[in-house]
């Protein structure tokens, strides 16, 4: 793989859509309760950094599947992640609390982190740690 990664774009594609879909029907829920500023710059850097990630590879700072059958286990385990949250944003559509919360954020995370792993991508791990911590965190406290 160089430095332009398909694989990625499409995992990306797959747990992008329901969210741009969710974000034009439920235009008027965008307030959020938890309002700490610099958790919310840094789940965005967050953000921003695992998506730029999952599709450009940085020259010198991956280091390509470093195991036998990594792109099937990549595929795989990434495969089976996207459709759990899929499955989620289909059973969690139109309710509220803490389940849909945990869930919608923390598989995303377990995405970005396991392609992280399996690509040895070092940026990509560290902004999957930033984007976890500080997704998971806004999420449960705005169902709090």
């Amino acid at each position: 793989m160089g430095w332009f990664n398909y694989y990625g774009l499409a995992i990306m594609a797959v747990i992008m859509i329901p969210n741009i879909i969710y974000a034009v029907k439920h235009k008027a829920d965008g307030e959020n309760a938890y309002n700490n500023k610099i958790v919310v710059i840094l789940e965005q850097i967050g953000r921003y950094g695992c998506m730029v990630l999952m599709v450009f590879n940085i020259p010198y700072t991956y280091f390509n599947f470093w195991f036998d059958y990594a792109l099937i286990c990549y595929l795989s385990v990434n495969g089976g992640l996207c459709l759990a949250y899929l499955i989620f944003w289909i059973i969690c559509w139109n309710r509220r609390g803490k389940l849909k919360a945990l869930s919608l954020s923390i598989i995303p995370t377990a995405i970005f982190i396991f392609s992280g792993i399996v690509l040895a991508d070092i940026p990509l791990i560290a902004f999957s740690v930033l984007f976890g911590i500080t997704h998971i965190l806004i999420s449960y406290k705005n169902e709090a």
